[in-house]
């Protein structure tokens, strides 16, 4: 805990700096849920085929980033809150401009209480 999965674009894969990302990211989730820092795992997962409302996609004019950042139950509404929105704010600093319309979106969610883990 916390888990984080960030599925993108791939079309936004030069332009994101996804390094610079997961490590402010978990410096914030340590900060804003008390989570451990040895504790924030993140996996990016590139999508190679993106699909927007009605539009043809060859055309390449949208990109999509969506974070999900699971926790273990016990925060707060305002607690989750304010990490989605730093999130949102970490997000437009690292994925730079490449001229398409970018539609970025954060889910805090808790993890089933059938959570379990190993490490090895």
């Amino acid at each position: 805990m916390p888990q984080i999965t960030i599925d993108y674009s791939d079309l936004v894969a030069d332009a994101f700096d996804r390094e610079g990302f997961a490590r402010e990211l978990h410096e914030a989730t340590v900060a804003i849920a008390a989570a451990k820092p040895e504790a924030c795992k993140t996996q990016f997962r590139p999508s190679a085929y993106t699909v927007f409302g009605y539009e043809d996609p060859g055309a390449h004019g949208h990109a999509i980033v969506h974070v999900t950042i699971g926790l273990l139950a016990g925060r707060s509404d305002e607690t989750k809150a304010k990490l989605t929105q730093t999130a949102l704010e970490l997000l437009r600093g690292h994925v730079a401009d490449t001229g398409v319309a970018l539609h970025a979106s954060v889910e805090v969610r808790e993890l089933d209480a059938s959570y379990r883990k190993f490490d090895r």
